[in-house]
């Protein structure tokens, strides 16, 4: 569980931002540490983004019938995202998902990470970048392609990792309804691993709006790499055919997901629930491929996701609980959402069978993201 940046600091910081950046859809605001709230609209279609974390707050678009809804998972202000172990919207790392025993070797040398889940780090550490305050370097709210661009500098060992990283992040209404993810990092120094990932949590029915059980999963991997008990690796690349994880075809969530054990409670018991990361298919590992389709029958709104990296996290909301209450005081409960990760491979570090999420100094990482709405 993050460790929160304390409250009042926080809100003196936000206080010295207007509320979502008002100035007119096609001022430019650039670079400001100072935390706030950002807006990117086109037409009916809008994303708010705060430069906490590199969250995304919300992405409002219609249905079939026209009626406009907050698809993702969240909270109404940027404070309650300081007090939270969600990572709803974040952007997550320096490494996204588990490293074993919160260690590994890189060119010969050990490193000990924070410990943050159980005995392992989970995306990043305590204080992973998505709790961080992330310079704006720039915002476009409005016209042909609104667009935001974020950075962020992690200093050599911060939460254990070697080297210093430069880290930017642009979200960009690239086309009509379209939200491209734009990432990119340089290592600095040392050599570091590097996975960075966007932690949104989808419900394309709205935020709040009941499970997504009924919603169908099409994923465009056939491989996956089975896990054990605390959700690592095993090492093992295994074919999904013939087992539940198979989401080839287009498939109802809640066909599969009391099929698939997704982690233990606090007490012990078993989660069940898709918390498993898939190898997206396709010979070019640097490519844009298409990795997932979503579609929600009640709403009609669907979502197509494609991106460059080798692996996604399929996330079904299996720890949202009653007690974990968004937008409007609304309680999400358990499968509530669901998360697609595009991600580097987990604990990829302490698997030379894995593609390597080792970057150099002088090299740039890049990752892309987009999520293409239909409805």
């Amino acid at each position: 569980m993050a460790r929160p940046v304390p409250l009042p600091l926080l809100l003196a910081a936000v206080c010295l931002v207007a509320a979502t950046a008002a100035g007119g859809a096609d001022a430019a605001v650039r670079k400001t540490t100072a935390v706030g709230v950002y807006e990117l609209r086109k037409g009916d279609f809008s994303v708010r983004v705060t430069n906490w974390g590199a969250v995304i707050m919300s992405v409002v678009l219609p249905d079939s019938r026209g009626k406009l809804a907050d698809v993702v998972l969240g909270y109404d202000t940027v404070a309650e995202y300081v007090d939270s172990s969600t990572y709803f919207g974040a952007l997550v790392g320096r490494v996204a998902n588990r490293i074993a025993k919160a260690r590994f070797v890189l060119d010969g040398k050990a490193y000990h990470l924070y410990q943050n889940d159980g005995k392992n780090t989970l995306h990043g550490g305590h204080r992973g970048f998505s709790n961080v305050t992330w310079t704006v370097k720039e915002h476009v709210g409005g016209g042909d392609a609104p667009y935001i661009t974020l950075y962020y500098h992690s200093f050599d060992g911060e939460q254990g990792f070697p080297g210093a990283l430069d880290v930017y992040v642009t979200y960009q209404l690239s086309g009509p309804y379209v939200l491209s993810v734009h990432m990119n990092a340089t290592a600095v120094g040392k050599a570091t691993p590097v996975n960075l990932a966007q932690h949104s949590y989808w419900n394309l029915g709205g935020a709040g709006s009941g499970d997504i059980l009924g919603n169908t999963v099409q994923l465009f991997a056939s491989r996956y790499t089975p896990v054990d008990a605390e959700l690592i690796p095993t090492g093992q690349v295994a074919p999904v055919a013939g087992t539940p994880y198979d989401l080839r075809a287009p498939t109802p969530v809640g066909a599969r997901v009391h099929r698939v054990t997704g982690g233990l409670s606090k007490k012990g018991a078993t989660i069940y629930g898709f918390d498993i990361n898939y190898a997206v298919d396709g010979d070019d590992a640097h490519a844009l491929r298409r990795v997932a389709v979503v579609r929600d029958g009640k709403s009609g709104r669907s979502l197509e996701l494609w991106a460059n990296q080798p692996g996604v996290q399929f996330y079904t909301g299996n720890f949202l609980t009653a007690d974990v209450k968004g937008k409007g005081g609304k309680a999400y409960g358990q499968y509530g959402a669901l998360c697609l990760e595009t991600q580097g491979f987990p604990d990829a570090v302490n698997h030379p069978n894995f593609p390597s999420v080792i970057v150099r100094p002088g090299q740039v990482y890049k990752h892309e993201m987009v999520y293409k709405f239909s409805f």
